[in-house]
């Protein structure tokens, strides 16, 4: 870090100057505190990565890559900002003295130029500053179920599901069907899968809420638009180590599978229904021919479902001022509406409207997707406040 640097440290102006933050309302010196721990952080980790017994304990050596990780991005947008800052300073210089009208037209241009990189730097560092959720880095167990609509809304919950697995297939994340219940037409009742992959969680946690659709169903003769809902819920996965489930809370009862219509597609009792007595939440997994399999697939929605109900709980305690824009996550929250006569989707926690539903649908969500994220954080940033990062 260079000597000006340090002095606007020092003066808690950073990154009012550096990185032309417009409103910050946490103060720019715990940023900055915040800023010189990571980069400290980060020299320390920059040897003990060195080190060749570090290997020898696989989890110790995953945990120190995954922080170095993060913090190697941190200490290269700083370096950045840097480069940038001695630039800028140069070219304000040639700005303001050069004698030649072109070249000090030039300079402007260049200036500005720089400007702009050093907002979008900025911004990006702004937001790895701010602590991560931890739940961000699990794998997620999605619900996906038909709502209002009838055999539409099933066709639709079926056209969600597609949706999220091709988009799982561009970002190489491991997908896995745990139960699912299909209608004769091809639509879904109700399906529950599993994602695991990198930041899953963090990309996903948004989808949670009722989901509209507006469309002439192919059953449709008079071409009437007809609006349909589905349910999505996000949980994220956590192992046995992080819940604890008492087995004497629990009744497993065993039955035969089912198919559509009530056809038996299972001739032994494989089916597992598993209840919760305390919370009264019931799992039930028919996917695998082998109870073993669908008994460790329900015990794995189980726990996911009482921890998502254990931190509703703890988010219903927090202050109002600390819930994101972009919604609370609750399953019954109307949070998008995809009109296929339009080609439109709407988000409407951030009013986002795009014109390209054709391609959403394949999988191309990545825009929605990083909107909520960029939202959620900005409004991180508003209700953070003074708070110790």
């Amino acid at each position: 870090m260079g000597r000006v640097e340090r002095v606007l440290i020092a003066k808690g102006q950073y990154w009012q100057k550096a990185c032309f933050f417009d409103t910050v309302t946490f103060t720019e010196v715990t940023m900055n505190e915040r800023l010189l721990s990571l980069l400290k952080r980060h020299t320390e980790l920059s040897l003990i990565i060195q080190d060749p017994d570090l290997i020898k304990d696989q989890k110790r050596y995953r945990d120190t890559m995954k922080e170095y990780s993060y913090l190697d991005e941190i200490a290269s947008l700083h370096n950045e900002i840097e480069k940038l800052n001695g630039q800028l300073e140069d070219t304000k210089a040639i700005a303001q003295e050069e004698k030649d009208p072109q070249m000090r037209e030039l300079a402007k241009e260049e200036l500005k130029e720089l400007e702009d990189s050093l907002q979008d730097f900025g911004d990006k560092l702004k937001f790895l500053l701010i602590p991560r959720d931890p739940l961000d880095e699990k794998n997620i167990i999605m619900e996906i179920r038909a709502g209002t609509g009838g055999e539409e809304a099933a066709l639709f919950a079926s056209d969600l599901y597609r949706m999220y697995s091709r988009f799982a297939e561009t970002k190489s994340w491991k997908f896995e069907i745990m139960n699912s219940n299909e209608t004769e037409l091809g639509g879904i009742k109700e399906i529950v899968f599993s994602i695991a992959g990198n930041n899953v969680y963090e990309n996903l946690r948004y989808e949670s809420g009722v989901h509209r659709v507006q469309r002439v169903p192919t059953t449709e003769s008079s071409g009437r638009i007809h609006t349909s809902a589905v349910t999505v819920a996000v949980l994220p996965e956590v192992d046995e180590t992080e819940i604890d489930i008492k087995q004497d809370d629990l009744r497993i009862d065993v039955m035969r599978a089912g198919g559509p219509g009530g056809q038996s597609v299972n001739t032994t009792d494989s089916a597992v229904r598993i209840t919760h007595l305390p919370s009264g939440i019931t799992v039930h997994c028919q996917d695998e021919k082998s109870q073993i399999k669908n008994k460790a697939k329900a015990m794995r929605i189980l726990r996911a479902r009482i921890y998502e109900m254990e931190e509703a709980k703890a988010a219903a305690e927090r202050s109002e001022a600390r819930k994101s824009q972009v919604g609370s996550g609750d399953r019954s929250e109307r949070i998008r509406t995809y009109n296929f006569p339009d080609n439109r989707v709407t988000d409407h926690r951030i009013g986002l409207t795009l014109y390209k539903l054709d391609r959403i649908m394949e999988g191309d969500v990545s825009e929605v997707f990083d909107a909520l994220k960029l939202s959620a954080r900005e409004e991180l940033l508003r209700t953070t406040s003074s708070e110790t990062l």
